[in-house]
């Protein structure tokens, strides 16, 4: 499907909309979990992001957790009904923090809770660092292109699109699954949105994580709450699945924007999965209440 072809699509009456974007999607709903286990103090000038040094938004900065706290989180998150478990770090690489041995570690041990699946999101990789990751076990790399390529250099400028498309390729050239997304709402215009639907179709994620962006004090993207509605995050949602049939768009940070009502039409439509529990530098639901809305929509937590 080209540019044109979604973009017609994006400008359809809404309920035809999610109409198709429905006919792809399982009667399933895949729940996550994650630990922020290494938080600010980042390089990286990210201009929606609470954890870069660039700015001054007075968040709480510790260095990696321990192994045995992972392990608690993790346990925890299961308990939840989570099947997939991530270790989240903060910094451009991951051995920005001289961590990434503990990392590899963390890995192995989240492997040896039965009915729990490892994930990782801990920056740019090289080569040597995605072989290590593999070897390790890690099932899946979480790593956002965030934006689509035209509209990256006014979100970051300390490293490219193309860094993070190098790192999504290293994932998938040592067998790891992959867990790519975007952030919506950081003044990118439909066309854009499009775009980013067209370029995560050509690198193909297992998971494709959606965000929606929380405006953090003091970062350049404080006052950017009005980028987005939840009509557009909706149709973007239904463009993204089209044309992505084949991954599984995920809720979230920032999903708690759009309504109860306009959660349940996502999931009922397009969305197949749930990152239950808090996020990085923002609250989520509760997961007893993402539980009950699934059982509510008559679905099948995975």
């Amino acid at each position: 499907m080209n540019k044109q072809e979604l973009l017609n699509l994006y400008n359809m009456e809404l309920d035809e909309l999610l109409k198709v974007s429905s006919q792809y999607i399982k009667n399933e709903i895949e729940f996550c979990s994650l630990i922020n286990a290494r938080n600010g103090k980042c390089s990286q000038n990210c201009k929606y992001c609470a954890q870069s040094s660039h700015y001054c938004t007075n968040i709480e900065s510790y260095p990696l957790v321990s192994i045995e706290e992972v392990k608690k989180v993790a346990l925890e998150a299961k308990s939840h009904k989570a099947s997939r478990f991530a270790i989240v770090t903060s910094g451009r690489t991951p051995d920005e923090g001289r961590d990434f041995q503990i990392e590899l570690d963390m890995i192995k041990e989240i492997n040896k809770i039965d009915g729990l699946k490892s994930c990782a999101s801990i920056g740019i990789l090289n080569e040597e660092q995605a072989k290590q990751l593999a070897e390790a076990g890690l099932t899946r790399f979480h790593h956002n292109i965030n934006t689509c390529r035209s509209y990256y250099p006014e979100v970051c400028t300390t490293h490219t699109f193309e860094d993070r498309v190098n790192t999504c390729r290293l994932v998938k050239k040592y067998g790891m699954e992959l867990c790519c997304g975007v952030i919506l709402g950081m003044g990118e215009s439909i066309e854009q949105r499009v775009e980013m639907a067209l370029e995560l179709a050509e690198i193909q994620p297992d998971s494709i994580p959606i965000n929606i962006l929380m405006p953090i004090p003091e970062t350049p993207f404080e006052n950017y709450l009005d980028k987005i509605d939840e009509e557009n995050v909706l149709r973007t949602l239904a463009i993204f699945k089209i044309a992505n049939p084949n991954s599984v768009l995920r809720f979230c940070g920032g999903r708690m924007r759009l309504s109860e009502e306009n959660q349940k039409k996502a999931l009922s439509t397009c969305v197949e999965g749930i990152m239950v529990g808090n996020y990085l530098t923002t609250v989520g639901k509760a997961p007893e209440e993402d539980i009950k809305t699934v059982s509510e929509l008559g679905k099948v937590i995975v």
